[in-house]
């Protein structure tokens, strides 16, 4: 958990080297670890990771109203998307966990994954300031604002599904839950969202209910939209 070359790796990867490598430690421990862990380090983060996102949308999209923009961030900064990122950094195999939690699988966990990543953020803040830790955090984001359409306003999958359905008045559609893969700690949830017209069903796959309906209402609404265009 403590392997110097995995924490210069990560390091590396975050573009920051810190000059007070204790706040790095401090930010890869969780409270099951020690009583000195990464809570409140989460807690700066946190606000980090909102302005530094709201900065880099309020830029890429000079366009866009602020209920656009807030809904934008809403969906960079969720635990999902945290989660994803913490995982590009293999940040479970640098985190330092008690023994229930190493048992039970922590380390792929969504909710410690994303925890950690935004305390982070927060230990770069405390180690050379917002200006470093903003470019930590825009250099992890911005590939994905980049791929934002700004046409979806931020809008999930499953609004943005029920919006196109309503707009040519058809049927909103059914989410069933298929199936439920793995043990507690590290579980699959696989969901198909129905829709009777047009008559099609689409599957999605996610560490929650939520996240597969989202994908699911994903594969959906693309399907929804290559038939109006071939119409």
């Amino acid at each position: 958990m403590n392997n110097p070359l995995l924490l210069q790796r990560l390091q590396q990867a975050l573009g920051h080297t810190f000059a007070r490598p204790e706040l790095l430690i401090q930010a890869l421990t969780h409270r099951s670890y020690a009583s000195t862990n990464n809570e409140r380090l989460e807690f700066l983060g946190d606000s980090v990771l909102n302005c530094s996102v709201a900065r880099a949308l309020y830029d890429a999209f000079p366009d866009l109203p602020e209920g656009s923009l807030s809904r934008l961030r809403a969906n960079l900064v969720r635990q999902e998307t945290l989660a994803e990122i913490a995982a590009a950094l293999n940040l479970g195999d640098v985190l330092r966990l008690g023994e229930g939690e190493l048992k039970s699988g922590g380390f792929r966990r969504p909710s410690i994954l994303a925890d950690a990543l935004e305390s982070l953020f927060g230990a770069v803040f405390l180690d050379a300031g917002f200006d470093a830790a903003e470019r930590v955090v825009r250099g992890l984001f911005d590939p994905r604002v980049a791929k934002i359409d700004p046409r979806a306003s931020g809008k999930d999958p499953k609004t943005q599904l029920q919006e196109v359905l309503q707009s040519r008045r058809l049927p909103l559609p059914e989410y069933r839950l298929v199936d439920t893969r793995g043990e507690a700690h590290d579980q699959s949830f696989i969901v198909e969202c129905v829709l009777a017209r047009p008559a099609l069903v689409t599957r999605g796959v996610g560490k929650s209910r939520r996240a597969a309906e989202q994908e699911a209402a994903r594969e959906a609404c693309t399907a929804v939209q290559k038939q109006v265009a071939t119409k």
